[in-house]
């Protein structure tokens, strides 16, 4: 059975026969008597009895009925929802974001996500921003958020929020001792407490090893974690330094911006280059970039 056999028997049932049924369906009645006929010769059986009018289907047919009706309603199901996702309200979104940024920013951003697009299936990946980044070059997400220098070929980036790389200090270490939050400072002025750090796979790691390199520093290291707020808690909570975005400082210690040092690394979404982005993405999109601006509009 097809769906245009379904349709065509379903309306001689409902019709009460060939002829009444040829008109609503706009064929010839001989058509659709021979299309009658090559199903009942296939199947073997009778599916309408003709000694009475109007048609009644004989059991065989009324089983047939069941299946082409079925048949016709998930098409009309599968059609409905095609279109909704050829007009973007519905579809899938696979979303790759760091821990702390989803901790921070969907709760925030989901409740007028949802709202706007209830059939819209969120798929949520969480990572460190360079793992994010391979993820969507890979296909396993299709929009990621990250703290990226960007440039990697064959993804295109959008700006959500500038960002300013520094040290946080603990409240107890000598730099928070002798200078204000705020002010500016050289990287060797944070060498006397031993340093918080993010482990591989996270941006920030990327440019905090590139600049004890470049600056010929070797810092003591109290411990590594995956985790930013553990880490951020662990540094203010046990005098040590970290290399970190203001943005990731939520207030706590002391933040240093560092002299000279022009910051490459923001915070962006990233996306296949050439991507073209449905209506949804294009709306969570927004959203954050509104949940982050300085006035919130």
């Amino acid at each position: 059975m097809n769906l245009k056999q379904a349709r065509y028997i379903r309306t001689i049932a409902q019709e009460g026969g060939v002829t009444a049924a040829a008109k609503k369906l706009y064929i010839s009645q001989p058509s659709l008597s021979q299309m009658l006929r090559q199903i009942e010769g296939e199947l073997g059986v009778e599916l309408f009895d003709r000694t009475v009018q109007p048609f009644r289907p004989t059991y065989a047919g009324e089983c047939y009925l069941r299946a082409a009706q079925a048949m016709l309603s998930a098409n009309e199901i599968l059609e409905n929802e095609i279109q909704q996702i050829r007009q973007e309200d519905r579809g899938r979104l696979r979303l790759g974001i760091s821990m702390q940024r989803s901790a921070r920013l969907l709760p925030q951003v989901l409740p007028q996500f949802i709202k706007s697009f209830p059939q819209v299936r969120l798929e949520l990946r969480e990572a460190g921003s360079a793992m994010l980044e391979q993820m969507v070059l890979e296909g396993e997400v299709d929009l990621a958020f990250a703290s990226t220098e960007g440039g990697i070929p064959g993804l295109a980036y959008q700006l959500i929020q500038r960002e300013t790389i520094g040290i946080l200090a603990a409240y107890d270490t000598p730099l928070a001792q002798a200078l204000p939050s705020g002010t500016s400072i050289q990287l060797e002025q944070a060498m006397d407490a031993p340093f918080v750090s993010l482990k591989t796979g996270h941006n920030v790691r990327i440019v905090q090893d590139r600049l004890f390199q470049e600056h010929g520093l070797n810092p003591t290291l109290f411990l590594e974690s995956d985790n930013m707020e553990a880490a951020r808690q662990i540094t203010v909570n046990c005098g040590c330094y970290m290399l970190c975005a203001h943005s990731y400082t939520a207030g706590q210690g002391c933040f240093y911006p560092l002299a000279g040092y022009d910051n490459q690394r923001h915070f962006c979404a990233c996306y296949r280059q050439g991507q073209r982005l449905p209506r949804y993405v294009q709306t969570i999109l927004h959203l954050v970039a509104q949940s982050l601006a300085p006035d919130g509009s």
